[in-house]
């Protein structure tokens, strides 16, 4: 399912100033580099200017040596959204992504020979788990869902379109399918009670299928609908698919800043889960 060098303390600060602490006294005096220049105030108050201007130096280097540089995160610096896009990338395979690091486990989009059973099979599970994602925001366990309502990006009724141009031409609309169903009960219970783990979800889902879904749905409709661009693929309305996203990608941002560097993780950790998931119900195309 998308990134600091300490500074150097090598060198030393005085080459020529030596340290000495006379036997008669606790207070340090600096000595006179110069000895042909006469000084009416060693041990005075220059010296004591001196001497702590130098403490304050050496503490404050010895400090940053020994703080650790905060370690960043691949695209941290551009938002917690590069992040996810970050770690997502490298799971996807070298012909998807040039980011991609995972071996293919079967054929490129390509070479794939869709069924229009199969391709059923598949839009009716996705329009189970997009139903189910627009009913989590619709009715949130937590405030910042509410943030992700009515953001365009929803399938579920552009589904429900072309399930009925299939019914018209003469096509049995099957019940969902384990994979669909699995992934539906699952978000539902994510959501209830983890929100960085289900945001991680969200994040895959739509911006997925806005991108790698797109791609694979124009291939499918070359190959067994004559090239008929199908209502899933669609978004209508006064806005363009990439102001959608940047507004979803700074919504997701916003919710983000409240989070813990640990709950960031935790979410980037469950995108291996969506993956597999979504690849499930993707298979389903080929059955």
């Amino acid at each position: 399912m998308s990134s600091l060098t300490p500074i150097s303390h090598s060198q030393p600060l005085f080459t020529k100033t030596q340290l000495r602490k006379p036997p008669s006294t606790p207070i340090m005096v600096f000595p006179n580099p110069n000895p042909a220049a006469k000084s009416s105030s060693v041990g005075g108050p220059s010296a004591m200017r001196a001497k702590m201007n130098t403490a304050v130096v050496v503490k404050a280097t010895a400090a940053e040596a020994a703080t650790p540089a905060k370690k960043r995160y691949p695209g941290e610096a551009k938002g917690f959204v590069e992040e996810m896009r970050f770690v997502a990338m490298k799971l996807h395979t070298r012909d998807q992504a040039k980011e991609g690091e995972k071996e293919p486990e079967g054929p490129p989009v390509a070479k794939w020979e869709p069924s229009v059973d199969g391709y059923l099979r598949f839009l009716v599970d996705s329009k189970l788990v997009f139903e189910t994602l627009e009913g989590i925001v619709e009715r949130p366990a937590f405030p910042e869902y509410a943030e992700f309502r009515n953001t365009g990006l929803e399938r579920s009724e552009s589904l429900a379109k072309d399930l009925e141009w299939f019914k018209e031409q003469g096509h049995t609309i099957p019940e969902p399918s384990s994979p669909g169903v699995t992934y539906s009960n699952y978000l539902q219970e994510l959501s209830e009670m983890d929100p960085q783990a289900f945001i991680c979800h969200f994040y895959n889902i739509y911006f997925a299928h806005s991108a790698g879904g797109r791609m694979i749905g124009k291939k499918v409709a070359e190959k067994i609908l004559n090239k008929k661009e199908l209502e899933f693929y669609k978004w209508n309305g006064d806005l363009t698919l990439t102001q959608l996203l940047q507004n979803v990608r700074d919504k997701l941002n916003r919710v983000a800043e409240s989070w813990s560097r640990e709950e960031k993780n935790h979410c980037l950790e469950e995108t291996e889960k969506s993956f597999k998931f979504s690849g499930d119900i993707l298979r389903l195309i080929l059955s």
